[in-house]
Protein backbone atom coordinates (compact mmCIF):
# COMPACT_ATOMS: atom_id res chain seq x y z
CA UNK A 1 0.00 0.00 0.00
CA UNK A 2 1.40 2.98 -1.07
CA UNK A 3 1.73 5.73 1.81
CA UNK A 4 1.01 9.36 0.15
CA UNK A 5 2.01 12.54 1.91
CA UNK A 6 0.61 16.13 1.54
CA UNK A 7 2.49 18.67 2.01
CA UNK A 8 0.77 21.94 4.75
CA UNK A 9 -0.72 23.59 2.23
CA UNK A 10 -2.15 21.48 0.09
CA UNK A 11 -4.15 21.00 3.36
CA UNK A 12 -5.30 24.24 3.88
CA UNK A 13 -6.12 24.59 0.38
CA UNK A 14 -7.93 21.66 0.69
CA UNK A 15 -10.05 22.64 3.36
CA UNK A 16 -10.38 25.76 1.85
CA UNK A 17 -12.02 24.93 -0.91
CA UNK A 18 -14.42 22.31 1.38
CA UNK A 19 -15.38 25.46 3.26
CA UNK A 20 -16.28 27.66 0.57
CA UNK A 21 -16.97 25.42 -2.25
CA UNK A 22 -20.50 24.32 -1.04
CA UNK A 23 -19.97 20.76 -2.35
CA UNK A 24 -19.61 18.09 0.58
CA UNK A 25 -16.66 15.97 1.39
CA UNK A 26 -16.94 13.04 -0.43
CA UNK A 27 -17.65 14.70 -3.28
CA UNK A 28 -14.10 16.78 -2.89
CA UNK A 29 -12.53 14.13 -1.62
CA UNK A 30 -13.20 11.29 -4.59
CA UNK A 31 -11.95 15.15 -7.25
CA UNK A 32 -8.80 15.54 -5.19
CA UNK A 33 -8.15 11.92 -4.55
CA UNK A 34 -7.64 12.18 -0.92
CA UNK A 35 -9.48 9.02 1.17
CA UNK A 36 -12.12 10.98 3.09
CA UNK A 37 -10.97 9.24 6.32
CA UNK A 38 -7.73 11.59 5.79
CA UNK A 39 -9.68 14.48 4.42
CA UNK A 40 -12.21 14.44 7.20
CA UNK A 41 -9.44 14.02 9.36
CA UNK A 42 -7.76 17.18 8.12
CA UNK A 43 -11.06 19.38 8.33
CA UNK A 44 -11.21 17.85 12.25
CA UNK A 45 -8.02 18.90 13.05
CA UNK A 46 -8.33 22.08 11.89
CA UNK A 47 -11.09 22.78 13.47
CA UNK A 48 -9.36 22.25 17.03
CA UNK A 49 -6.39 23.82 16.32
CA UNK A 50 -6.50 26.37 13.76
CA UNK A 51 -3.61 27.83 12.08
CA UNK A 52 -1.24 25.66 14.20
CA UNK A 53 -2.64 22.39 12.20
CA UNK A 54 -0.23 20.46 10.19
CA UNK A 55 3.10 21.45 11.83
CA UNK A 56 5.33 19.60 9.44
CA UNK A 57 8.26 17.23 10.12
CA UNK A 58 10.10 18.15 12.93
CA UNK A 59 8.15 20.53 14.39
CA UNK A 60 6.18 19.53 17.58
CA UNK A 61 2.49 20.02 18.22
CA UNK A 62 2.26 21.61 21.88
CA UNK A 63 0.70 19.37 23.57
CA UNK A 64 3.55 17.02 21.99
CA UNK A 65 6.39 19.06 23.15
CA UNK A 66 6.25 18.62 26.46
CA UNK A 67 5.92 14.86 26.19
CA UNK A 68 9.30 15.15 23.99
CA UNK A 69 11.23 16.89 26.55
CA UNK A 70 10.05 14.51 29.43
CA UNK A 71 11.16 12.13 27.57
CA UNK A 72 14.45 13.58 27.31
CA UNK A 73 14.51 14.80 30.18
CA UNK A 74 14.09 11.05 31.40
CA UNK A 75 17.20 9.58 28.61
CA UNK A 76 19.55 11.78 30.52
CA UNK A 77 18.32 10.82 34.30
CA UNK A 78 18.46 7.45 33.17
CA UNK A 79 22.37 7.71 32.09
CA UNK A 80 23.17 9.78 35.19
CA UNK A 81 21.67 7.24 37.30
CA UNK A 82 24.24 4.32 35.49
CA UNK A 83 26.92 6.07 35.60
CA UNK A 84 26.47 6.61 39.59
CA UNK A 85 25.59 2.73 39.88
CA UNK A 86 28.87 1.65 38.31
CA UNK A 87 30.76 4.15 40.67
CA UNK A 88 29.43 2.44 43.51
CA UNK A 89 30.06 -0.53 42.19
CA UNK A 90 33.70 0.25 42.00
CA UNK A 91 34.24 2.15 45.05
CA UNK A 92 32.45 -0.77 46.60
CA UNK A 93 35.21 -3.51 45.44
CA UNK A 94 37.31 -4.31 48.48
CA UNK A 95 40.53 -3.14 48.09
CA UNK A 96 43.46 -4.98 48.37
Amino acid sequence: MDYKKYDREFKLNAIKLYRESGKNLRALSKDLGIPLSTYSGWIKEFKEQGEKSFPGSGIFKPCNEELFQLRKQLANVTQERDILKKVVAIFSQPKH
